[in-house]
């Protein structure tokens, strides 16, 4: 397309260039000055020039793109070790804990699309793959499609943002080996307030995978209305304490049916908390932090009323760029006859040490060790773990 004020501006250096370089009488043209004017007419059209898109990330024809994998090589004392997260290693041996492809691009300056298909032990999936608001007035934001609710600080990230090989058992108790997810939309609101505070509320369709509290497989409700969904709100604030101190807060619940009460309800209530230090005079980019969660679930079941808690707490050091050291404990309670954990009738406690080698930021070696202590068995469970990560592609940052 022709764009006439551009033309007439290089017309306009053009006769000036030429009137420049016209011998006449009483002048005469200098190399300097011919150089001159030639550099500010590319100058001047280099500005004008349409601009190329700054990455793939920003044109809908050219997404970012991501492969990432997670294996490890895991040794248990005990054939039946109470692993339950999807991406657990589960044997003795080598375990595949996926294959990520992750992709992610702009649609237009209104929406931004993004999606992980997830090759497992179990075969291919579909998930997250959602559409996301970029644009909305009021501080609005809302997301459509697959994705991980917005329920405490771990559910919504993706194994290569943790900082463990396996998942807490408090998250996959409560939630299910894949964390909760589901098909279904979400609304985010930032109040405009002198520090961080973000409201979320998601609705999904209830899923005997990603929703084991809600849903059971084997006498699965149809959705008769908005009540038969489970919905997931969630509050999140921040606080910079000083320059070298930073507070997160969160609250979360979810709520929905009971698998097998027809008038019974599912609530599961939790808070998290993220401290962190890292002094910002520090060269080696050190930092140390805190992390923890805390769920608590009441269910109606068959007549009975359940209520059953677990949580976390780990301490990760970042001594340097290329190394990593943490400790995880975890506390969890059990209900006889539950029919979700047949086996789980009292406490559990786990505790977790983890050393990471970070040769690049595109690789990762992960040594890992930890002893389980189910109290309704004699003998604990040791396990031990060496897990790799590798990423090739573009892949966006990781949220605080």
């Amino acid at each position: 397309m022709i764009r006439f004020p551009t033309v007439l501006k290089h017309c306009g250096f053009a006769l000036a260039w030429l009137a420049a370089t016209w011998p006449r009488a009483g002048h005469a043209q200098t190399t300097d000055d011919t150089a001159a004017l030639a550099a500010a007419l590319a100058a001047d059209v280099s500005a004008t020039a349409a601009p190329e898109p700054a990455g793939g990330g920003d044109s809908p024809l050219m997404p970012s793109i991501a492969l990432i994998f997670d294996g490890a090589a895991a040794w248990f004392s005990d054939r039946d070790n109470l692993q339950s997260g999807g991406h657990d290693p589960t044997r003795t041996g080598f375990n595949l804990q996926q294959l990520e492809l992750h992709m992610e691009s702009n649609v237009d300056p209104y929406v931004h699309f993004a999606a992980n298909i997830v090759w497992g032990p179990d075969g291919v999936e579909l998930e997250e793959g959602f559409a996301q608001t970029t644009a909305l007035p009021g501080n609005l934001q809302v997301k459509a499609g697959k994705f991980l609710n917005p329920f405490g600080r771990l559910n919504p990230t993706h194994p290569h943002a943790w900082h463990f090989v396996d998942a807490p058992f408090a998250l996959t108790k409560l939630l299910g080996g894949d964390g909760s997810r589901g098909l279904g939309t979400e609304c985010a609101w930032l109040a405009p307030l002198p520090w961080f505070f973000e409201a979320r509320v998601a609705v999904s369709h209830p899923d005997p995978d990603t929703g084991r509290s809600f849903v059971d497989a084997a006498a699965a409700k149809p959705v008769h209305a908005l009540g038969d969904m489970v919905w997931t709100g969630n509050l999140r604030q921040f606080f910079a304490l000083n320059d070298d101190w930073s507070l997160y807060w969160g609250l979360s619940t979810q709520q929905g049916s009971s698998p097998q009460a027809f008038a019974g309800s599912t609530q599961i209530y939790a808070t998290d908390l993220y401290l962190r230090w890292r002094p910002v005079a520090n060269t080696d980019r050190s930092a140390l932090s805190l992390q923890a969660e805390a769920l608590w679930r009441r269910r109606d079941w068959l007549g009975r009323q359940m209520d059953d808690w677990a949580g976390y707490a780990q301490l990760v050091a970042e001594i340097n760029p290329r190394w990593e050291a943490g400790v995880r404990a975890e506390l969890g309670s059990g209900v006889q006859d539950d029919p979700l954990d047949k086996a789980w009738v009292g406490q559990r406690q786990r505790h977790t040490l983890q050393a990471t080698y970070y040769p690049s930021h595109f690789f990762r070696l992960r040594l890992q060790g930890s002893v389980d202590l189910p109290s309704w068995r004699p003998d604990p469970v040791y396990a031990g773990m060496l897990a790799i990560e590798t990423v090739i592609g573009a892949h966006g940052a990781h949220s605080y």
